[in-house]
């Protein structure tokens, strides 16, 4: 009897939380009339309730933090998914805001770290390739070309390259 107590009191528990998250709703009072980043800042921490423990998700409201000028709380974010045992894609999306941010060595540690622990992904070596030629390191980034496709033809590989010899980056 007490062990199914414990179970309904837990289900309860779990249940409540997905309510909030769903529940949770940006409102018109904590933008309107407000300064840009009062207003975004209270949006954000609407949208961190939304996010719930989505990676992707979390990096999206972490980059916005990260390049809005809330850099402290955008890092936190990201090194609590960096912390949890992160997929290749969740470091490329860090590496592409650090990219973005203008942060070139931390973003290259993390793509090299998602290339050495994803060592097939052709699309991601000709990303990075990309970013290493518009940086104008020609030598390792057709290093990076000839991996991918070697390993294989694909469309968004060879328009990342392409694109990169015109000093057009990839489509994030």
């Amino acid at each position: 009897m007490k062990l199914r107590s414990i179970a309904t009191a837990a289900l309860l528990f779990v249940s409540g939380i997905s309510v909030g998250h769903a529940a949770q709703k940006a409102e018109p009072s904590q933008y309107r009339g407000k300064e840009n980043k009062q207003a975004a800042h209270a949006l954000l921490e609407v949208a961190k309730v939304q996010a719930g423990k989505g990676s992707w998700e979390r990096i999206a409201v972490g980059r916005i933090y990260y390049l809005g000028g809330f850099k402290p709380e955008g890092q936190a974010i990201f090194d609590d998914v960096l912390a949890n045992d992160p997929e290749g894609t969740d470091l490329f999306r860090i590496a592409r805001i650090y990219r973005e941010a203008g942060e070139w060595e931390r973003a290259k540690a993390l793509f090299e770290r998602a290339l050495r622990e994803n060592p097939k992904d052709s699309k991601g070596m000709a990303e990075v390739g990309a970013y290493y030629l518009l940086l104008g390191d020609r030598a390792a980034a057709e290093a990076l070309f000839d991996r991918s496709f070697n390993r294989e033809d694909e469309l968004w590989s060879t328009v990342a390259a392409a694109g990169s010899y015109l000093g057009v980056a990839p489509q994030e």
